[in-house]
């Protein structure tokens, strides 16, 4: 039993050490075949019977580089295109709210903080104050001053005509039809339904209703453009019962009308003293003061005249004049001073005006060739105040009578000369000379 159990022994002992044998010879052709070869063309192993170099995996790089971009660049598309939808969102909004406070007030133009964000209202109140609105503003020379433009319900006066434009017409374009007729209603809702927080005054009617301004009060309005802040409007309205007016002053600043500011304005003890610098031209001079007495005596009754006269020839005449008008209109509020000096415009007028003792006075500085209407002592009046502005108004200027009407054997009446077409005048922006002015 032990011999045979001895045998069993060894055979099993030798059959485990040939297993072992067999699996260290099949692992070491394994790693013979694993091996990286060592030869400079060598490459590691991949597909059997092919070799990779640098070109491959280099191609490999940019193939996977560019899967990558074209992925970030869809991210990117689909966040830009998320952002759009929710800024549409944010419009609708936004919208919705608008409308919705329009509803409530009754007005397209943004009135109070509740109707636009803040950031919006302090922009457009940042260019409102540096606008010429509220402050002046200091310029090189006279030609540096943006000139107003006025307008009525149904003309336009216009400086800038070009060769397509008149110097007065109906606005054409619908653009500027709807700027006006918007600018008009927005001071009527300024007028008829003041802030709480102004310190105005109600007025009423003869039976002691509220005063409604409607379109037919509006008399006349002003308009101009500072390009890189916006419009300024200065409108105003009477009733034709009423002696006072309501002047509205409101600006666009590239954006919705705000209300600048609101205010009544008496005009009925404004005297205005008209002064004008002359040497000869007495015929001028007949002519002016017929003008005078039509506009100034019997309509105006608020007028001083005062006239500065250079040398003395035509001085008789003159007088002559004065004491004419004086017994037929029963006029006596005028100056006449005499000068035996040389012709100097800007004497006279300074000569003029120190020859008033009566405290402070309007002033309008007028050359014996003007013509002017009532309406146009009352924009006088209502353009100037006091130590802060000075009116200066555009004049028409008339072509020669004697070109203009060459057609005709007899120039027309001066009255139907007086009007304002491309083929007989122009605008005279470019004068200084006129103005209105208090003392």
């Amino acid at each position: 039993m032990s011999r045979r159990g001895l045998i069993l022994h060894t055979r099993t002992h030798w059959l485990l050490l040939g297993l072992a044998l067999l699996c260290s010879l099949v692992l070491f052709m394994y790693l013979l075949e694993c091996a990286p070869q060592t030869d400079g063309n060598a490459s590691l192993p991949g597909v059997v019977g092919e070799n990779y170099g640098k070109e491959y995996y280099q191609a490999l790089l940019q193939e996977q580089e560019e899967h990558y971009q074209t992925r970030a660049t869809s991210l990117k598309r689909q966040i830009a295109q998320l952002k759009q939808e929710l800024q549409e969102m944010s419009e609708k909004m936004r919208s919705l709210q608008e409308r919705k406070n329009v509803g409530a007030n009754g007005i397209g133009y943004q009135s109070n903080k509740e109707q636009a964000p803040s950031d919006l209202l302090e922009f457009l109140h940042s260019q409102i104050d540096k606008a010429e609105v509220s402050i002046g503003a200091k310029l090189p020379s006279e030609y540096g001053v943006i000139p107003f433009e006025s307008f009525t319900l149904m003309k336009v006066f216009q400086l800038e005509m070009g060769l397509t434009r008149h110097p007065e017409e109906k606005p054409v374009r619908k653009d500027k039809r709807d700027e006006l007729v918007e600018v008009i209603e927005a001071g009527l809702e300024v007028i008829n339904n003041p802030d709480e927080d102004e310190e105005q005054d109600d007025e009423e009617g003869p039976l002691g209703e509220k005063l409604i301004f409607n379109e037919n009060d509006f008399v006349e309005g002003y308009y101009r453009t500072e390009r890189d802040k916006g419009t300024q409007y200065e409108l105003f309205f009477k009733k034709a019962d009423l002696m006072e007016y309501r002047h509205v002053t409101l600006f666009r600043p590239f954006g919705p009308l705000m209300k600048v500011k609101s205010e009544m304005i008496d005009i009925t003890r404004s005297v205005i003293n008209i002064i004008v610098p002359l040497a000869e031209r007495t015929e001028a001079f007949v002519q002016f003061m017929q003008n005078f007495r039509d506009v100034c005596i019997h309509q105006d009754k608020k007028i001083h005249l005062t006239v500065v006269y250079f040398g003395k020839e035509g001085l008789s005449k003159v007088k002559s004049i004065l004491e004419s008008v004086t017994s037929e209109s029963n006029f006596h509020n005028y100056t006449l001073v005499s000068l035996n000096e040389e012709f100097n415009r800007g004497r006279g007028l300074n000569v003029g005006a120190r020859a008033w003792d009566k405290g402070e006075v309007l002033m309008f500085f007028c050359d014996v060739d003007i013509y002017f209407s009532a309406e146009f002592l009352n924009s006088c009046r209502l353009n100037a105040e006091p130590g802060k502005k000075v009116f200066y108004p555009v004049v028409f200027s008339l072509y020669n009578p004697a070109i203009v009407y060459a057609n005709q054997e007899v120039p027309p009446p001066v009255e139907q000369q007086l009007v304002h077409k491309k083929d007989s005048g122009f605008w005279r922006d470019f004068g200084f000379g006129m103005t209105c002015q208090y003392r």
